[in-house]
């Protein structure tokens, strides 16, 4: 494994700069304009693509936390990553009585503070909010989440930063 410049984060843990060093330091994802306003969840619904997204986080029961203060990171996989997933398996999970299963996946898309896209790139994994730790990778400039690549970065929101994912990632153990 290259772990030359690379760190692995605990998001939260006091490892990685605040939220506010970010600003300070430029580091943190420009709010687009129009979206200053917005929460993450308001910001994922006005992109068209993460409509599966933003309704698995109100039926996990997720979305006052998304829509709160964080800040926060969010790996939120398309309406194709949803449709990748294997047959049943949404059905399943939108279930009423697999809503702590399903707030469980949707956790381990979410990271504690606002990070960059290029903060990201250079760690070998960072600490979801499911608590289990989620394997990064930098390719040709270009970076997967255990195994998701991003496709569309540094969305930035009034409390956090979202990067669109071209796959659905289930932790190892689902926590309940």
């Amino acid at each position: 494994m290259n772990t030359q410049n690379k760190t692995s984060i605990i998001a939260g843990a006091g490892t990685a700069p605040s939220a506010n060093q970010d600003l300070k330091q430029g580091a943190a994802p420009a709010t687009p304009a129009g979206t200053q306003n917005k929460n993450l969840l308001d910001t994922a619904a006005g992109q068209g693509s993460y409509n599966t997204f933003a309704k698995a986080v109100e039926q996990a029961g997720l979305a006052e936390t998304l829509r709160g203060p964080g800040p926060f990171t969010v790996f939120a996989p398309t309406d194709a990553a949803f449709a990748k997933l294997p047959a049943g398996k949404l059905d399943s999970l939108m279930k009423p009585e697999n809503k702590a299963e399903l707030a469980s996946v949707l956790k381990y898309h979410v990271l504690t503070g606002r990070k960059s896209a290029a903060d990201i790139g250079k760690w070998d994994s960072a600490r979801t909010m499911h608590g289990q730790s989620a394997p990064i990778k930098l390719t040709d400039g270009k970076f997967s989440i255990d195994g998701a690549q991003v496709t569309d970065s540094d969305l930035g929101s009034s409390n956090g930063v979202i990067h669109g994912i071209d796959k659905v990632n289930l932790p190892a153990v689902a926590v309940v």
